[in-house]
């Protein structure tokens, strides 16, 4: 189980955020983040959103640090991308 995420820099409701993404696909992911203790609200179309005090938790659990550029290049790659606006298939 390979999963991706970028640094904690985007932010949002007072803290900073990272995303964690699969390029395999969403039951990798929610599996992944399950184990990490993600909740399950913290779904947004095709990642998890992580605040940064638990950016340490996902790395040390495995999950592969990249740039945010690639975490879309992956999504996309693996055809996984959603984009806000746009209906959602394959859920």
């Amino acid at each position: 189980m390979t999963v991706y995420i970028d640094p904690p820099t985007w932010p949002g409701h007072g803290r900073m955020w990272s995303h964690l993404v699969s390029d395999v696909s969403y039951e990798e992911l929610h599996a992944f983040a399950a184990l990490i203790g993600c909740p399950p609200r913290a779904f947004e179309r095709d990642h998890y959103d992580v605040p940064s005090h638990r950016y340490g938790d996902a790395v040390a659990a495995g999950a592969v640090q990249v740039s945010s550029r690639e975490v879309v290049e992956l999504l996309t790659k693996a055809g996984l991308r959603r984009r806000k606006g746009r209906p959602e298939y394959g859920a």
